[in-house]
């Protein structure tokens, strides 16, 4: 009868017991908490840095006489067409002149001296075999007729090079080109080498530019297009040619030359260009700077996964910030959904329910 009474009184317990697990676990359990979610879309990015700049011709000469002198003509002034051959300066002729009559009249010496040994030579040897000279006479002839042979091709040499002088008293183009400066005038005393004009050649223009020092790996690695402030709806295709290993002690600054292959006869000298720089592009996503959260280890975002109804915390890697969002570059996937209000508050795995927009 005892054991009889205790066996109802146990189940009832135990199903009160039961029952009260079961209300303490639904109410442990949290409703999921509502979150704002956008979809994300990968696109490529290519992004694109200006630098202006100035055309310039590649080959830039500093012309000057090949022989000193006194300037008394300058056949042409700044900005001036020049074409291969044509003279620009003269230098006063006299003195060329007169070194060239000097030469030649060494040549003329040294012809006389020339034939006089060898005929001397000559007779000596006839008489060298009749043995009427010795061995001794011929030896010192012939030696002096050598010498008059080598006398006289030096004076030959210094005729070719005092004619060669006087054309060189005539300043020329040696190539087709615009003079941009004049530094002689008439009257003035030019010495060897020294510079008269500035000519730029016209059969190649390039864009100078200064490069900062946060772009030089972009101008190595990117793409780049000129276009011209004169020409507007035009661009022309560049090429990196020149890049200084230095930068500029005041600018901080590397100068580049970019070529233009296709430039025109239309696009002149010292007008202003931009050349447009563009890398390599790759799928980026855009999203608003609210998603991110960083906690000390890099930027990272909740990712929705709808199958299961809750958040996954995932580190993304951030090519650049923007005003409002950042460029994702990796870790995120065409489609996904993602947390983009209140990032703060969640937590790895929690349920969660998605809303598209805020409640009005």
């Amino acid at each position: 009868m005892r054991f009889a009474f205790a066996a109802p009184l146990a189940l009832s317990a135990a199903l009160f017991v039961a029952g009260c697990d079961s209300k303490g676990q639904e109410a442990a359990a949290p409703p999921p908490r509502p979150v704002l979610v956008m979809t994300v879309h990968a696109e490529p990015d290519a992004p694109e840095r200006s630098l202006p700049g100035t055309i310039r011709a590649r080959v830039e000469s500093d012309l000057g006489f090949r022989v000193g002198g006194k300037v008394v003509r300058r056949l042409v002034d700044a900005g001036a067409h020049v074409v291969p051959g044509q003279p620009l300066a003269e230098l006063d002729p006299v003195d060329l002149e007169l070194q060239l009559q000097q030469a030649r009249a060494e040549l003329a010496a040294a012809t006389t001296a020339r034939d006089t040994t060898q005929s001397e030579l000559k007779r000596i040897a006839t008489l060298a075999r009749g043995g009427w000279s010795t061995g001794s006479d011929f030896d010192r002839q012939r030696a002096a007729a050598e010498e008059a042979l080598s006398r006289y091709d030096r004076a030959s040499r210094a005729v070719a090079l005092a004619e060669r002088a006087r054309d060189y008293g005539t300043l020329r183009a040696d190539s087709e080109g615009v003079v941009t400066a004049t530094l002689c005038d008439p009257g003035q005393v030019m010495a060897v080498g020294q510079t008269a004009f500035h000519v730029a050649r016209l059969d190649e223009r390039e864009v100078a530019v200064a490069v900062p020092e946060s772009m030089v790996d972009d101008i190595r690695h990117g793409t780049a297009r000129a276009s011209i402030w004169a020409l507007p709806g035009r661009s022309f295709a560049a090429s990196l040619r020149e890049l200084t290993p230095t930068a500029d002690p005041a600018t901080r600054t590397y100068a580049a030359r970019f070529s233009l292959p296709d430039a025109g006869p239309d696009v002149l000298l010292g007008m202003t260009a931009t050349v447009t720089i563009t890398r390599g592009a790759h799928d980026v996503v855009h999203v608003p700077l609210s998603a991110l959260l960083d906690e000390g280890h890099g930027p990272t975002v909740f990712v929705v996964d709808t199958g299961k109804g809750a958040v996954a915390q995932r580190p993304v890697t951030v090519a650049r910030y923007g005003s409002d969002d950042a460029v994702v570059s990796a870790g995120l996937h065409d489609g996904e959904q993602i947390v983009t209000l209140g990032v703060q508050k969640l937590q790895n795995a929690e349920h969660v329910r998605p809303m598209s927009r805020l409640p009005s």
